[in-house]
């Protein structure tokens, strides 16, 4: 059989499917339908082994106190090993979740950097080090991180709406074309705010192109009214794109990259988090060193 069929024969997509079709009962029903089974046999054969093994009144109310008592340690105990076992097919499934979205994610990035001709590895290095950036900074918590790389591995998906002839243009925009180019955050914004798994991301996509000074698009935001992880990844993006060769430029001398971003400072970046990137450039550096050209 040709190769292309091969997926019909994947062993793996009919165990996936069968076993689908084995647990169409719930974990809430199957943990429900196992404590009552125990119920009614504990009640049903209890009682008849108290009166076998008692004689006096005394001795029936104790073995009865003693009974109920086992029963609520046994079934609490039963309860406990069932919803944990419950809790952790859920967090099982949530991460294999969560790294389809992921590997999805990976998947329009890679299809976005071969459309626009970037660099190779340019949305995984400008991840890596906004990452590592953002972690250094100290204001971000773990679950935050993750936002952080997931939007700084989208943040060029509204460039999906740009014309070819001006996403690759070799030559200068022209007004209009330039005009143009600046609705990708928007675009980005629409796109991921239908995406509920993806809203969250957004800040980055939609504000990277914010400048300190209020100069910047698509919103002309200044100062702190940018997001934070936006303020960090503007100094990323730039940093890989003149660190780089592009359709349009040359890759710039690492000095003279650094000291247009020291240049920048009270402009287009945010001064504190300029400080934090130079201060700390050896080691962000290091973050993406696998990944250089």
């Amino acid at each position: 059989m040709s190769s292309k069929f091969s997926i019909l024969n994947d062993q793996s997509g009919h165990d996936a499917f069968i076993a689908e079709r084995a647990n169409l009962i719930k974990p809430q029903h199957w943990i429900v339908l196992i404590y009552l089974l125990i119920g009614i046999g504990w009640v049903m054969f209890s009682d008849a082994l108290v009166l076998a093994l008692s004689e006096k009144s005394v001795q029936i109310t104790l073995a009865q106190n003693l009974k109920g008592l086992l029963f609520v340690l046994v079934t609490g105990g039963l309860l406990y090993l069932l919803i944990s076992r419950a809790y952790r097919q859920i967090i099982s499934a949530n991460r294999r979740l969560l790294a389809s979205y992921e590997q999805t994610v990976r998947g329009w990035i890679t299809v976005m950097d071969q459309r626009h001709q970037e660099t190779r590895h340019h949305s995984e290095r400008v991840m890596q080090m906004c990452v590592a950036l953002a972690t250094l900074s100290g204001r971000f918590k773990a679950n935050e991180l993750a936002l952080v790389k997931c939007g700084a591995l989208l943040h060029d998906i509204g460039k999906i709406g740009i014309p070819d002839d001006i996403l690759v243009k070799s030559d200068k925009l022209d007004q209009q074309e330039w005009a143009l180019m600046q609705t990708h955050p928007v675009i980005a914004r629409e796109i991921l705010n239908e995406i509920e798994f993806l809203r969250p991301c957004i800040d980055i996509p939609y504000q990277h192109h914010e400048k300190w000074d209020g100069s910047g698009y698509p919103q002309g935001l200044k100062g702190e009214a940018i997001a934070y992880s936006a303020r960090l990844f503007a100094i990323v993006d730039v940093w890989d794109a003149i660190s780089h060769p592009r359709v349009y430029k040359e890759a710039w001398p690492e000095q003279k990259v650094l000291d247009y971003i020291k240049s920048e400072s009270g402009k287009s970046f945010d001064p504190a988090v300029v400080s934090l990137f130079i201060d700390n450039y050896a080691f962000l550096k290091q973050q993406v060193a696998a990944l250089e050209d």
